[in-house]
C-alpha cells in the first residue's frame, strides 16, 4: 500500500499544481486585460472636455497645450524609468503599481478645483499609464509566451479600445452628469485593475513562487543595439505622425471647408482604422520571419493620404482619412516585435522601456512642431514634408527593426 500510495499523491500534487497554474494564467489573463484597458482613458477622457472645464476652473489655451503635452511626456519618462522599477520591484508588483497611479490620479483629479492640482494629478496618472505601457509586454512574454500573437493582439485592441470610447462618451456624460463624473469615472478601471494582480502576488508568496523568474539574467547596454534603435525609431515616428493627425486633421479639413463637427468626426474615424490594424498586425508579424514589406506598405499609405489631404483635402476626405489610418499599423506592430525581438524577461521590458520611453519623447515634437511650421508657412506643405521625413526614417528604422534577430545577441 505504501508502494502505490506514494505515487498517487505525487500524482495529485502534480494535478493540483498544473490546476494552480491554469488558474493563475487565467487571472494574469483578466489583469491584462482590465490593465490594457486603463492606459489610455486618462489622455481622451480629458481631451473633448479641455474647454469646458478651463471655463469652470479658469486657466488658458496656453495650459490646455500643455494637458496636451503631458501624455506623451510621462509616456517618455516612466518608459525609461519603468525598466529599473521592475527590475527592483518585479513585474507584477510594478504592473500593481502602475494601476494605483492611474486609478488613484484619476479619481483624485475630478475633486480638485485649481488648475495646478489637476495638472499634478493627470501627470501622477499618466505616470501610472507609462509604468503600464511598459510592463504589459513582458508580462505577456512571462505568462503567454506560447502565445505571443493572440495575446499581443488582444492586449493592442484594449488599448485601442481605452483609447476610442473615452472620446465617444465624454461630452454626453458631461452634459448629462458634469464633467467631473465624465473624467473620474473611468478611475474605476485602474482601481479594478488593482485587484487581480494583488491576488497574483498573494498566490505567489502562498506558492513560494515570488521571487521566481526574478534570477539573474543576461543584461546588456540596451543603446547599443540596432534593434533597440530601430523599434524606437519606428514607433517614436510612428507616435509623432499619429499625435500630429489627432491634433491638426479638424484644422486641415475646416480649412479646406469642412464643418468642425466634420472635423471631429474625421478624427474618430482615424481613431477606428486604428483599432481594426490592432487586430491584424500582430498575427502577421507573427507568422513572418521579416515583416519589413509590411512597414513599406505603412508608408506608401502614409504617402497618399498626405498628398491627399495637401493637394485635394475635401475631394474625397473619407478615403483619406481611411488610408492614412493604415499607416500607424506599424504601432502594434513595433509592440509585438518587442517580445518577438527578445529571449528573455529582462530583455523584453528593457526593450519595451527604451522604445516607448525615446519613442514618446519624440512624439511630444510632433504636434509642436506642425503647428510651428504652419503658423510660420500660413500652408500645409512644409508641415505636411515634415512628416514625410518622419514617414522616410519609419522604413529606415523598420529595416534594422524588422530583421529577423535577437536583442540580446546585438547588445
Amino acid at each position: 500500500m505504501t508502494v502505490t500510495a506514494e505515487p498517487e499523491r505525487v500524482l495529485s500534487q502534480r494535478v493540483a499544481t498544473r490546476r494552480g497554474l491554469v488558474e493563475r494564467r487565467i487571472l494574469v489573463f483578466v489583469a491584462i486585460l482590465i490593465s490594457a484597458l486603463t492606459l489610455r482613458v486618462a489622455v481622451t477622457a480629458f481631451t473633448p472636455l479641455a474647454l469646458r472645464i478651463s471655463d469652470e476652473i479658469g486657466f488658458s489655451h496656453s495650459i490646455v497645450g500643455i494637458f496636451g503635452m503631458v501624455p506623451p511626456a510621462m509616456f517618455a519618462v516612466f518608459g525609461l524609468l519603468t525598466p529599473t522599477i521592475a527590475r527592483r520591484l518585479g513585474l507584477e508588483r510594478t504592473a500593481l503599481l502602475a494601476m494605483a497611479l492611474a486609478g488613484f490620479g484619476m479619481l483624485a483629479r475630478a475633486v480638485v478645483s485649481d488648475v495646478w492640482s489637476l495638472l499634478f494629478l493627470s501627470a501622477l496618472a499618466l505616470g501610472g499609464m507609462g509604468i503600464g505601457n511598459v510592463v504589459v509586454p513582458p508580462l505577456v512574454k512571462r505568462y503567454f509566451s506560447d502565445r505571443l500573437a493572440v495575446m499581443s493582439t488582444i492586449y493592442i485592441t484594449m488599448v485601442q479600445l481605452g483609447t476610442v470610447a473615452p472620446a465617444l462618451v465624454a461630452v454626453p456624460v458631461a452634459e448629462a452628469n458634469g464633467w467631473r463624473i465624465s473624467i473620474g469615472m473611468w478611475a474605476l478601471l485602474g482601481l479594478t485593475a488593482m485587484l487581480p494582480w494583488l491576488l497574483i502576488l498573494r498566490n505567489r508568496r502562498d506558492d513560494g513562487l515570488e521571487h521566481v523568474t526574478k534570477a539573474a539574467e543576461p543584461r546588456g547596454k540596451i543603446w547599443r543595439s540596432p534593434v533597440a534603435w530601430g523599434l524606437a525609431g519606428m514607433f517614436g515616428m510612428t507616435s509623432l505622425i499619429t499625435y500630429t493627425m489627432f491634433t491638426w486633421i479638424p484644422a486641415i479639413l475646416t480649412d479646406a471647408g469642412a464643418s468642425a463637427a466634420f472635423g471631429g468626426s474625421m478624427v474618430g474615424l482615424f481613431a477606428l482604422i486604428g483599432l481594426v490594424s490592432a487586430f491584424g498586425a500582430p498575427t502577421l508579424v507573427a507568422r513572418v520571419s521579416n515583416p519589413f514589406p509590411v512597414v513599406v506598405g505603412c508608408a506608401v499609405a502614409y504617402l497618399i493620404a498626405f498628398t491627399g489631404l495637401l493637394i485635394a483635402p475635401m475631394s474625397a476626405p473619407i478615403v483619406w482619412v481611411l488610408i492614412l489610418g493604415l499607416g500607424p499599423s506599424t504601432f502594434p506592430m513595433a509592440l509585438t516585435l518587442i517580445n518577438l525581438r527578445t529571449r528573455t524577461q529582462i530583455g523584453s521590458a528593457s526593450l519595451s522601456g527604451f522604445t516607448q520611453g525615446l519613442g514618446y519623447a519624440i512624439a511630444c515634437l510632433g504636434p509642436l512642431l506642425f503647428g510651428v511650421l504652419h503658423d510660420a508657412t500660413s500652408d500645409w506643405v512644409v508641415p505636411f514634408a515634415f512628416l514625410t521625413v518622419a514617414v522616410v526614417i519609419v522604413v529606415i528604422a523598420g529595416w534594422f527593426a524588422c530583421k529577423p534577430r535577437m536583442l540580446e545577441d546585438t547588445w
